[in-house]
């Protein structure tokens, strides 16, 4: 490969310009690609998230690839992107034979194989399921349960989640509109207290996911309807958690998670069909939407939930999360942009200073719907718009994830387009974004009261 194209893809790479290095590649002839060349390019597909066609030009380079630890290792991560951990696990333990010193293959090697045990687990527990051919025996849901210290009627929980008893047209409607038929016993019991907030709120696990090792958490469970927005049809419900966070659409979202939508439980109609009786998973948005098995149906999820107390990590969360704010690294387009910027003196330590806030106030490190995200929403923009002035709607959107919310050690791992793009209309209907000739730019009045309010809020985390 020519020197100074090796120079300039090197460089788009640590910058995050795959999209340019493909352009670039597939200009080359194919015939006139060296193994290089070749290699360069699926390893940028396999960085935009196209890990098809990075494995068809992986391919292209096979025989070649065979004694070369990184071609292994680029297409072992193909596999795992497209959850192919069998073909993941094969292709990564030749990587690590090759070179077994490499810490990104041992790390991958480790991922693919401990979920394809979880894959041999549910396919074991399919088998099981389905050589039990005798019909079960009818019984009312929950009987003998005892739910007198069940829920917690807080003020939250009541004005969020709790509606009244559900009745029977709109249990229908709600179904029709989901699409899946909803378990008995979920109806029994929504007819009984339809939705909130349990006193016990953790569920035992046997493999790890992003929330813990051995247990997930959840904040409430959503009952039937459509006027809270934490029901299955409100504003925040399944269908908002499959269209705009990206959740697989395998059944219905019927719990939130601490995580402010980075994980939830879902009943999961897969091996049952739609009008089927569904299992019960934990879904998680930071770790490429693994699914993890908790229990055969929704009674034994309910059954099964325990106190937070018996594992009860949320300080040692917060302070990880107050350590990362602190001092953790801010991403390459982060850095760049704050030192692109003079208007605000100590930018970096005030950006940090409100993330600290947000910490503080949520217990982790996430944006969502209050007052300090919506701040740091509009500081994002202003930050990028003062040094990219010709940016248009959906480059924004394209880039955002590129600023915080996957930035690294000064990152949260996720975060929901669709709440990103609501937020920018709902700023351009307010006047504060205008555009002009497709171009966006706040207002130099919009402008000057973000970083007016960013020097307000981050001067009250000095005072506290």
């Amino acid at each position: 490969m020519d020197k100074e194209l090796l120079a300039q893809l090197t460089q788009w790479h640590e910058d995050d310009e795959h999209q340019k290095i493909v352009d670039t590649l597939m200009e080359i002839p194919p015939e006139d690609r060296d193994y290089e060349v070749t290699s360069s390019l699926a390893r940028a597909y396999n960085n935009l998230g196209r890990y098809e066609e990075a494995l068809e030009q992986f391919a292209m380079i096979a025989e070649q690839g065979q004694d070369d630890p990184l071609w292994h290792f680029r297409v072992g991560y193909s596999y795992y992107y497209l959850n192919r951990y069998e073909e993941a696990v094969r292709v990564l333990g030749i990587a690590h034979d090759l070179d077994p010193d490499d810490e990104n293959t041992a790390m991958l090697l480790n991922l693919s194989q401990r979920k394809l045990r979880k894959d041999q687990h549910a396919a074991a527990r399919r088998v099981i399921k389905d050589s039990h051919n005798d019909p079960r025996t009818e019984a009312t849901p929950f009987e003998g349960m005892d739910f007198s210290d069940f829920w917690d009627d807080s003020d939250y929980a009541l004005r969020e989640y709790v509606s009244d008893p559900p009745a029977d047209e709109l249990i229908a409607s709600v179904e029709e509109e989901l699409g899946y038929k909803l378990p008995a016993s979920y109806i029994r019991l929504m007819k009984e207290h339809n939705g909130g907030v349990p006193y016990n709120t953790c569920y035992p696990t046997e493999d790890a996911t992003s929330w813990a090792e051995d247990h997930i958490a959840i904040t409430g469970v959503m009952g039937i309807g459509r006027e809270k927005s934490y029901s299955l049809c409100g504003d925040l419900g399944s269908t908002f958690m499959i269209e705009e966070w990206g959740y697989p659409d395998i059944g219905v979202v019927i719990c939130d998670c601490p995580s402010a939508g980075h994980d939830v439980v879902m009943l999961d109609y897969r091996n049952c069909g739609r009008d089927g009786e569904p299992e019960v998973v934990h879904v998680d948005q930071e770790d490429n939407y693994e699914i993890t098995f908790l229990a055969e149906d929704f009674e034994a999820f309910i059954r099964g939930l325990v106190s937070e107390e018996e594992y009860d990590t949320s300080q040692e969360d917060k302070e990880k999360d107050l350590r990362k704010v602190a001092v953790g690294k801010f991403s390459p387009l982060l850095a760049e942009l704050c030192n692109r910027v003079s208007e605000v003196d100590q930018l970096e330590q005030k950006i940090r200073n409100v993330c600290t806030r947000i910490v503080e106030e949520k217990g982790h490190f996430s944006f969502h719907a209050d007052e300090l995200s919506t701040l740091m929403y509009d500081v994002q923009f202003w930050l990028y718009t003062s040094s990219y002035p010709n940016t248009s709607h959906q480059q924004y959107l394209d880039v955002y994830e590129k600023i915080i919310a996957f930035g690294g050690e000064f990152g949260q791992g996720g975060y929901a387009p669709g709440w990103i793009s609501d937020w920018l209309d709902g700023r351009i209907r307010e006047g504060l974004i205008v555009q002009e000739n497709g171009v966006l730019r706040f207002t130099d009045q919009a402008r000057s009261e973000v970083i007016e309010r960013l020097e307000v809020a981050a001067a009250e985390e000095d005072v506290t």
